[in-house]
């Protein structure tokens, strides 16, 4: 929880010039506005696109909370569809977080290259051309929630006026409809791309949009990272499920640490095992608890070595259950090293000045520093505001209770009523293989207990972490599967279906 609430756990990673608290640095000045101009190719294709920085004003009534909202936005020019064409709005986790992530390592025309090696420093500049932005077929929003980026609250709301599910995804909601209606654009399918807390994001505001007296053409909706789920699997000591869907997460971070056996196997087939198993024989036996007989328990120890690499005698020793934190920590514990949340292909060292590293933070610390000076020298944004990479949201602000955004909230409930009422809208779930914040078995058993229609929906597969697209490979994938949602014509058609492929 305490991850997902600190969205890529970036606290203690802020860049230069980027703050967390407004009395760290007060602003001065107005709010940015400019337009340059750019060119570009996107997946083989030559665009000429205006890059946007500007505010957008909501407001929920005269008495209700006020934010004028700074995204970026880049447009493609000279279009003969440009008043129909396509618009994702595209936001990361939290809560909450700016969009920084998504538009320095993903989406953005313009990107920062993440080594494959995980060991290796990640130099903050030069940033590249981006082959695999969507900007192909789709005008992109990186939308920033108030006390974010450059965003900020209207004089007299509090920040915390927006620390709610509803009022968060009412922002978003007005956020959509104003930016439409600014661009002429109110004709145009919309897509929302949501990561990590964004995707709850998504899910209670396609539910607010698919309600709107003046429709919006909601068309799909990218989950990266999916944690609509997140009550049903959270790591409550007792909750069983927990254990079995986090099990192919657990297999597939074994493999990729060569703590288990290859011989015969591929990658693919290795995690189906753990999947069957853990339906099958893992599940079942948690059921019985104290009433497994131990040669029972012994047999799936060693079964579950076989899978995760984590020794037989871990598993007796904690009941079977050794949650994803747990795995995390043992793996490596001899060497003093844990596996990070966000992506557990990277290590860390534990120290005493770090008791809880995670290796992967150099990238979202790299992705910081990089846009700092994008912003400056390509965007041309000139300002006293300074740009914050998350809010100050403390705990007492939202709470942990029935209003937290991780309580029990039928978001799987609110996409089934958007896709009910919106019979075209599509979802996509993205998932990578070694995320232990939301997981592969989470994502399936999302998708298995959710009653959205099977044909609309499918889960793609990454062979990454928590942010996918930080892997080349990965993000050339996603950018594949953002086109089979926005432009399918453009792409071979594809049954929606959850059954992986191979990595």
């Amino acid at each position: 929880m305490k991850a997902l609430l600190a969205g890529v756990l970036l606290a203690s990673l802020i860049a230069p010039g980027f703050v967390l608290h407004a009395e760290d640095a007060p602003d001065t000045g107005t709010a940015p506005q400019v337009t340059t101009h750019h060119r570009g190719v996107f997946n083989g294709r030559k665009i000429r696109y205006a890059a946007e920085v500007a505010s957008t004003h909501v407001s929920s009534g005269e008495k209700g909370p006020s934010a004028d909202l700074v995204s970026v936005s880049y447009i493609a020019e000279g279009m003969k569809d440009s008043q129909t064409r396509p618009v994702m709005f595209i936001f990361n986790g939290g809560p909450i977080t700016s969009s920084v992530y998504l538009h320095m390592l993903g989406l953005g025309p313009r990107r920062l290259v993440v080594p494959a090696d995980v060991d290796a420093d990640i130099p903050a500049t030069p940033l590249v051309d981006n082959p695999n932005s969507p900007l192909d077929v789709a005008d992109l929003v990186f939308f920033d929630p108030a006390s974010t980026g450059y965003s900020r609250v209207s004089p007299g709301t509090p920040p915390e006026a927006y620390f709610s599910v509803d009022s968060d995804a009412d922002q978003l909601t007005q956020f959509v409809q104003a930016w439409l209606k600014a661009h002429g654009r109110e004709q145009s399918p919309v897509y929302l791309f949501g990561e990590s807390y964004g995707t709850l994001r998504a899910a209670a505001a396609a539910q607010k949009i698919s309600h709107l007296k003046e429709p919006v053409h909601l068309d799909g909706i990218f989950l990266q990272g999916q944690a609509l789920n997140i009550a049903e699997i959270s790591q409550r000591h007792d909750n069983i499920i927990s254990y079995t869907v986090s099990l192919p997460t657990l297999a597939a971070l074994g493999w990729f640490h060569n703590k288990v056996d290859h011989t015969g196997k591929t990658f693919e087939s290795h995690l189906d095992d753990a999947r069957k198993f853990a339906q099958s024989t893992y599940m079942p036996a948690l059921f019985k608890g104290d009433n497994l007989p131990a040669a029972e328990r012994d047999a799936i120890a060693a079964k579950l070595e076989a899978l995760t690499g984590l020794p037989a005698a871990s598993f007796v020793a904690n009941d079977l259950k050794v949650s994803k934190v747990l795995y995390r920590n043992l793996m490596f514990k001899e060497q003093h090293q844990v596996l990070s949340a966000n992506d557990g292909r990277y290590k860390a060292t534990i120290t005493k000045d770090d008791p809880h590293p995670d290796g992967s933070m150099k990238v979202a610390h790299a992705a910081e520093v990089a846009f700092a000076k994008y912003a400056r020298d390509e965007l041309k944004v000139k300002t006293g505001y300074q740009f914050r990479s998350m809010a100050e949201v403390q705990l007492d602000d939202w709470g942990w209770g029935a209003k937290s955004p991780f309580g029990d909230w039928p978001y799987l409930a609110m996409v089934k009523d958007a896709m009910t009422r919106a019979p075209g809208l599509r979802v996509v779930i993205g998932q990578g293989y070694f995320d232990t914040l939301t997981t592969t078995g989470a994502s399936e058993y999302a998708v298995a207990q959710s009653g959205w229609p099977k044909d609309r929906v499918r889960i793609a597969y990454y062979e990454s972490g928590h942010m996918s697209y930080t892997v080349s490979e990965s993000l050339a994938q996603m950018s594949d599967d953002l086109h089979k949602l926005v432009a399918p014509h453009e792409r071979a058609p594809e049954t929606y279906a959850t059954k992986p492929s191979a990595p």
